[in-house]
């Protein structure tokens, strides 16, 4: 089913994981485990991503596929623009839907070598671009586009930011979904920015459970969303003991996306880095509190 559609019709906050193609064995292994484990959660859908470059194209329509025929579960592939025609882009489009996808997150992608953007001849520039092409040509797709709450690190300002985002909801996006972030206050004003420049679809906040700290340190790093000193003093006095920080980290989300839901948020989309023992602990204690009863919205 079209994710717009389960958004319009939801009653109860929609949750969301993301999973990424694996490039070992022991990789695909670990991301199996995740994907059983978790679909016992009843997850609105998953999404899987699309390596830098393009390069993991096909094992991402390979996972979407297994995800969708073994287990059952609705799908979101990642599509960029990175390395491919518009003709290129056409032909995965074609098999995506040749496989039952229904749901793409439109992007503009990153370099294979975290290089200065660079367009590909005969390509697209822009994320804005490759929605208008999908909305134009296959209608069956529901578009998801990414957003950035603290601004996108190659924006010019919070305010130029904001309004490539609108070119990329007038081009035909159908829902939003935001780059990781800890500070729940910049969600919301982002949500109040968005709104007022006349943004009405979902935006639905990206939540990454804290479970190690030199990867989220790197992760952090390369996204630019901000870590407070005191999230980080807590972290670090727990450095030596890494179960430590992996029961800090989910305490810190959970408490995280009960304020988000609090707030208005239509659902979570969590970023497992293809584990599930910490997705599973979070949503299963938001399920039993219910804080979106306590909503704002």
């Amino acid at each position: 089913m079209r994710i717009d559609t389960l958004l319009a019709e939801r009653t109860e906050p929609l949750f969301s994981f993301e999973f990424f193609p694996p490039k070992t064995e022991e990789g695909e292994k670990n991301l199996l485990e995740a994907v059983a484990a978790l679909r016992e959660l009843d997850p609105a859908f998953v999404s899987v991503t699309y390596g830098a470059g393009g390069s993991t194209r096909d094992k991402t329509l390979e996972v979407v596929d297994t995800i969708k025929k073994e287990y059952g579960l609705e799908a979101m592939a990642h599509f960029t623009c990175v390395a491919a025609t518009v003709d290129e882009l056409r032909a995965t489009l074609d098999k995506l839907s040749d496989i039952g996808v229904e749901n793409v997150l439109a992007l503009r992608g990153d370099m294979p070598d975290g290089g200065d953007w660079t367009a590909t001849e005969g390509g697209l520039s822009y994320s804005s671009e490759l929605v208008e092409l999908i909305n134009r040509e296959y209608p069956q797709f529901a578009i998801g586009a990414a957003c950035f709450p603290e601004t996108h690190v190659a924006a010019t300002s919070p305010e130029d930011d904001l309004a490539h985002l609108a070119e990329k909801v007038t081009a035909g996006t159908d829902l939003l979904v935001t780059q990781l972030f800890f500070d729940n206050a910049v969600y919301f004003d982002f949500v109040d920015r968005a709104r007022a420049a006349g943004i009405t679809v979902p935006i639905v906040p990206g939540v990454l459970p804290i479970t190690n700290i030199a990867q989220l340190t790197r992760i952090t790093s390369l996204c630019g969303a901000a870590l407070s000193h005191d999230l980080m003093a807590e972290l670090n006095a727990r450095a030596d003991d890494p179960e430590a920080v992996h029961q800090f980290g989910v305490a810190y989300a959970t408490l995280q996306c009960a304020e988000l839901l609090a707030g208005g948020a239509p659902g979570i989309h969590f970023y497992t880095l293809n584990r599930s023992p910490a997705t599973r602990a979070i949503l299963s204690a938001l399920r039993l509190h219910r804080p979106w009863e306590n909503s704002k919205s």
